[in-house]
């Protein structure tokens, strides 16, 4: 269950235990065979990494990840456990820092592309749309408006980037950065994770606008790695507050990032600081999507 009994964590050192690298979120620790990840309270928004944390963020993530990865059976995935009382004794030290907000997982090779599934139009989608009538080279019907629910969920790939942006591609790019096989399966696995996790948040009052995955191989084999529809990795909108044409409030950090665009900040870093009623409101977004899907307080 998440708490915010802890100060909030923007970064952590392990003394004894090798750092592999830090992400925009997630500090990356090397346990040998296999890997600690870390979901710390850090907010990145237009791909630039805020200074002010947001409380309780790390182990929304971590643990609705969790939950996420127990329910898909058709796909593997490198979570190993979430439990801290099953962690390795040298990290018993560290098991207050870590409790709740990290997982053991598998060491897997990780894809350079990332899979985005797009259900409703929305952000980049939503902006090629207008200009080109498609979304990542995808033709689209005519007459959609923003938030519009498109015919069938699309798959729609970008480029992975730890800093800068990351760059929407079409389908012919991911198959030459992929290969053919594996762009086909990861399409396939992507499109029926997000269904499969549509059709559960839709019973919490949830519609998952879209959502993003990653995938590695490990010893020839797929598998979900990193995050799962998280509210970083998706659009959360509430069923109740839903109205083609309007972006929809949210339970994830579109609400920062409606924010960001009512100041004058031109998306590159320095980020600024955040009002303290936006850092709060948007802990209270992660919070009440966490309880929704998962149906812990």
């Amino acid at each position: 269950m998440p708490t915010t009994q802890n100060a909030p964590i923007t970064s952590l050192n392990l003394p004894g235990i090798k750092k592999l690298r830090s992400g925009k979120v997630r500090e990356v620790f090397d346990l040998g065979e296999t890997l600690l990840f870390v979901a710390t309270d850090r907010l990145s928004a237009f791909d630039v990494v805020f200074p002010d944390p947001i409380p309780g963020k790390g182990e929304v993530l971590n643990q609705l990840s969790a939950f996420w990865f127990r329910r898909f059976p058709f796909v593997k995935n490198h979570m190993i456990t979430a439990k801290a009382e099953e962690f390795p004794t040298e990290l018993a030290p560290y098991l207050e820092q870590l409790h709740g907000r990290s997982m053991i997982v598998r060491k897997a090779q990780p894809l350079p592309v990332e899979c985005v599934v797009r259900g409703y139009l929305a952000g980049s989608g939503w902006k090629e749309y207008q200009q080109k009538r498609t979304a990542s080279g995808v033709a689209l019907p005519s007459g959609l408006q923003l938030g519009s629910k498109l015919p069938e969920p699309i798959f729609t790939p970008s480029t992975k980037s730890d800093v800068g942006h990351d760059e929407n591609i079409d389908w012919a790019e991911c198959c030459r950065l992929l290969g053919s096989e594996i762009a086909e399966r990861v399409r396939d696995f992507s499109l029926k994770i997000y269904e499969a996790g549509r059709d559960h948040a839709a019973k919490c009052g949830i519609i998952v606008a879209d959502t993003k995955f990653e995938f590695g191989l490990l010893n020839n084999e797929l598998y979900l790695i990193d995050e799962c529809l998280t509210p970083d990795s998706s659009r959360f909108w509430p069923v109740d507050q839903y109205v083609v044409g309007q972006s929809p409030p949210s339970f994830d950090k579109q609400f920062v990032r409606d924010y960001l665009e009512s100041v004058n900040w031109n998306k590159t870093p320095p980020a600024p600081a955040l009002p303290p009623e936006i850092i709060e409101k948007t802990s209270e977004k992660y919070r009440e999507a966490y309880e929704r899907l998962t149906k812990k307080s």
